[in-house]
């Protein structure tokens, strides 16, 4: 077992060190983020899963705070009401869940964050696609195998790596850094 931990680990930390070669598409995010709250823009996020938690989180982040007080941020997660998602889902599908809100909810000059480990989640690819037709910067959070992801996004930080855990970690590091940074460059 002991072993297995040790190897867990060692992969987490290999891949987390690959994202150094992402440093400029983290502090672009940083900068769509910045310029989008300092146009009193508000930021969208959508997941699935394990993606949909990270969407929560980093909308508290943003709402409430990261490490300093400050004045809220507008920030909401799009698989937080269950009514909304639950018609949805019975009245249209599933393919729909975030682009129906992102149609309801999205102006132009808002920024949608899109998490997806596989970028291929047609709910949120349909989002993305939701959200550039309505004039929303698009940033997306995906792995190495998300090119359709990808070839959607203005700006897409791509983990290196095939690996669903390792990914989710990654992602998890990245938001936290872009949270700190948004916070440090807007609240100094």
């Amino acid at each position: 077992m002991k072993d297995e931990i040790l190897f867990q680990l060692a992969e987490s930390v290999e891949v987390k060190q690959k994202l150094v070669a992402k440093t400029a598409e983290i502090e672009d995010a940083v900068s769509i983020i910045i310029n989008a709250f300092n146009s009193a823009h508000k930021i969208l996020l959508c997941g699935n899963g394990g993606s949909a938690a990270d969407c929560q989180h980093m909308a508290a982040e943003f709402v409430g705070k990261f490490k300093k007080e400050r004045k809220a941020l507008p920030a909401m997660a799009l698989s937080t009401d269950t009514s909304v998602i639950t018609a949805l889902t019975n009245d249209c599908g599933g393919d729909v869940i975030f682009s129906r809100q992102v149609e309801a909810h999205g102006r132009k000059g808002d920024v949608l964050i899109a998490i997806s480990t596989s970028g291929s989640s047609l709910n949120i690819l349909n989002a993305i696609k939701a959200a550039k037709a309505q004039g929303l910067k698009t940033i997306g959070l995906t792995g190495e195998k998300g090119e359709k992801m990808r070839k959607l996004c203005d700006l897409c930080i791509t983990v290196p790596s095939s690996n669903t855990p390792r990914i989710q970690e990654a992602h998890l590091a990245v938001e936290h850094i872009i949270c700190g940074l948004v916070e440090k460059e807007m609240f100094q």
